[in-house]
C-alpha cells in the first residue's frame, strides 16, 4: 500500500500543527467572546444592547479565529514547500 511520499515524521508534524493552530484559533476566539462579555458586564447593558455586544463579539471571535487558522496552516505549508 502506497503511503505516498511523505516520511512518517512529516506526516507527524503536519498533525501537531493542524492541532496547534485548532487550539490557537479557539483561544483566541475565546479571549475576545470574554472581553465582549466582561465590556457588556461592566458598563452594566441590559436586554438588547447586551445582546448586540456578546453576539459581536461571537461574531469577531469567530472571524479572529478563522483568520489565525489560516494564517497558521498557511505559515506551515509555505516552510514545508520551502523546506524548512
Amino acid at each position: 500500500m502506497d503511503m505516498g511520499s511523505e516520511s512518517r515524521w512529516e506526516k507527524d508534524a503536519m498533525t501537531v500543527e493542524i492541532v496547534f493552530a485548532l487550539v490557537t484559533a479557539a483561544v483566541l476566539a475565546g479571549l475576545i467572546f470574554t472581553l465582549a462579555w466582561s465590556f457588556a458586564l461592566t458598563l452594566d447593558l441590559s436586554g438588547s444592547a447586551e445582546r448586540h455586544v456578546l453576539v459581536g463579539g461571537a461574531l469577531l471571535g469567530a472571524v479572529a479565529g478563522v483568520w489565525r487558522l489560516v494564517r497558521v496552516l498557511l505559515r506551515f505549508d509555505k516552510q514545508r514547500r520551502l523546506g524548512r
